[in-house]
Parts: C-alpha cells; sequence; structure tokens
C-alpha cells in the first residue's frame, strides 16, 4: 500500500477504506482465528479490530510494514477479547499434572487449517501464549507485559502448551494411521 492510498483512508475515504480491509481482512482474519475458538469469534475480533485500525491509522508513521502494524493490533485486540470473555481459570486439574517433555517427533503432515484446529484444543490462556511466542514471535518477557502475568507463568504455560500439543499431535497421528489400516 502506498503513503497516498492510507493517506485517503486516513481522510475518509470511503473507496480506499473498503480496498484496504479487502486487502488486509482475510490475513488479518488468519491472526484473529488463532486466538479464538471459532470462527464467529474470529470475525468479531476482525471487525473490532478494523475498528482500531481506521481509527487510529493517522498514527501509522509510513515505517515497517504497515500489514505488521495492523496484525499488532489485531492481536491486542484478540487478547483484549479473551479476557474480556473468558472470566474462568485456564488451567485444569489435568493441567496441574506434569507432562512428561518428549524428544521424539511425531510423524505428521498436518496442513495449516488442521495445526490450527489443534492449537484450538489447548486451553484458552495456553493457546494465546503458544500463539504470541510460536506465531507471532513475541518475547516471552513482552508477553507477560502484555497480559499483566510474571515471566515464569508464561514460561511455564508455553512448555504446557507445547507438551499438549505434541501429545495432540501424536493421538491425531494415531488415529489417522489407524483409519488408513
Amino acid at each position: 500500500m502506498d503513503k497516498k492510498f492510507i493517506k485517503d483512508c486516513i481522510n475518509g475515504n470511503r473507496n480506499a477504506q473498503y480496498s484496504f480491509y479487502k486487502n488486509y481482512a482475510p490475513a488479518m482474519l488468519g491472526v484473529c482465528y488463532r486466538y479464538t475458538k471459532n470462527i464467529e469469534d474470529a470475525e468479531d475480533v476482525l471487525q473490532e479490530g478494523f475498528i482500531k485500525v481506521f481509527k487510529n491509522l493517522y498514527q501509522y508513521r509510513f515505517e515497517g510494514d504497515v500489514a505488521a502494524w495492523i496484525r499488532r493490533i489485531m492481536v491486542n485486540t484478540a487478547i483484549s477479547f479473551i479476557n474480556k470473555h473468558n472470566n474462568k481459570a485456564d488451567i485444569t486439574i489435568d493441567d496441574l499434572e506434569m507432562h512428561p517433555i518428549s524428544n521424539e517427533q511425531p510423524d505428521v503432515n498436518f496442513n495449516a487449517k488442521e495445526l490450527v484446529k489443534l492449537i484450538q484444543q489447548l486451553p484458552v490462556g495456553y493457546q494465546t501464549i503458544f500463539n504470541l511466542v510460536a506465531i507471532e514471535g513475541y518475547e516471552q518477557v513482552e508477553i507477560a507485559k502484555l497480559l499483566k502475568m510474571n515471566v515464569n507463568t508464561v514460561r511455564s504455560k508455553y512448555s504446557r502448551a507445547r507438551v499438549m500439543l505434541i501429545e495432540l499431535l501424536e493421538r491425531n497421528t494415531e488415529a489417522e494411521k489407524k483409519r488408513n489400516a
């Protein structure tokens, strides 16, 4: 997107805003979907996120990729959505057990959609932290500040999310092998 196009969006040009939305919405819906449990919630986050994007687009400094700037708004909006809609604790009794960490790599051949579905099976807190670290590339200290939690809690939840995801991958691989046998 060129500077003039973004300035047209800032100045309220509806055609430019629509094109801007159409250009970035599909990728940003994917970002939102990684943090939610279903497509309807992801669409809600996307809509709320784009409201924030257009409201604050004047603050974009034309430094770096505008998509990265939008992504950060979407991630923050998704985290706000999670905080608002998930008042219950993310940790279950099963989560308190120590899971052995396996060095084995499961023999899997998942596509991106299947992997997103598996990540969505994680408890919300684990899912959020896993996405922020593994997908978005946030540092754990940065996540701790963003989520207002202790950095050790972030590390622990990320580690447990990885273990749970490996277990889910292994279970799905076994199930797939049984179906194909």
